[in-house]
């Protein structure tokens, strides 16, 4: 596997950390001197440049003189709470921390590959799983908040009867969410930064800024697409009729 700069920089100081806590954990990985990929190294950058990001944005908060970073952030809250105010109801404030997080999360990761030196991780099945994973036990666990024992009819149907039929067709319809969701972040990225890559190896000037751009659409498409669909997920969870 040929490292990436911040991947090498990982491995050399923590590496064998990671390495400990693959063992213990009975996880054996296929190049043991390198146990941090680069994937989960670009994991890591862009968790730590969004917590930079987030104690910037907290301490520069002010009522009187918001400056232009704290507008970009309001109007990013503002608009994602919005969205899930139409979609969900009047009780969807507490969803908007968890889907604005999301959001800069998978935009960030999707972005970070058009630096040189870096990739994006959601250009790997794993990343886009494991997002679509966090967001299936969110809209789960909120549903089993809100509903308590009585989210179980959900999936039985509205008779006791049909439920030998509804159940496997709910839980199939469930966990292929999670599918649709890993699918189309993963595809969409993994052909953006491979067009990108092939344009800018065959005509090095010029023409690949156009696809720099259709990436960046790209980006904050799927961003904004996997967001909405885990809103949507989340009105199916708590609304009041199943």
């Amino acid at each position: 596997m040929e490292q990436l700069p911040f991947t090498a920089l990982l491995n050399k100081y923590f590496g064998g950390i990671a390495l400990a806590l693959l063992q213990a954990l009975h996880i054996h990985p296929q190049h043991p001197k390198i146990p941090i990929t680069n994937f989960v190294a670009m994991e890591i950058l862009v968790a730590i440049l969004l917590l930079v990001f987030f104690v910037l944005v907290r301490a520069r908060l002010s009522v009187e003189s918001p400056g232009g970073l704290q507008h970009v952030v309001e109007g990013l809250h503002g608009f994602i709470q919005n969205q899930s105010g139409e979609i969900i109801g009047h009780h969807s404030a507490g969803f908007t921390p968890f889907l604005v997080a999301l959001f800069l999360f998978i935009l960030l990761c999707n972005l970070i590959g058009l630096i040189p030196g870096f990739e994006s991780p959601t250009a790997t099945p794993a990343v886009p799983l494991g997002c679509a994973v966090t967001s299936f036990c969110y809209y789960q666990i909120q549903g089993i908040r809100k509903h308590g024992a009585a989210y179980v009819k959900q999936f039985i149907g509205p008779m006791l009867l049909l439920a030998p039929i509804m159940l496997p067709i709910e839980l199939i319809s469930h966990f292929a969410r999670m599918l649709s969701l890993t699918v189309r972040l993963f595809a969409n990225m993994f052909a953006g930064d491979l067009v990108t890559l092939v344009f800018f190896s065959l005509v090095p000037l010029g023409i690949p800024v156009v696809f720099m751009g259709l990436h960046i659409f790209v980006s904050f498409l799927q961003a904004y697409i996997f967001v909405l669909l885990t809103t949507v997920y989340l009105q199916g969870a708590v609304s009041e009729a199943h």
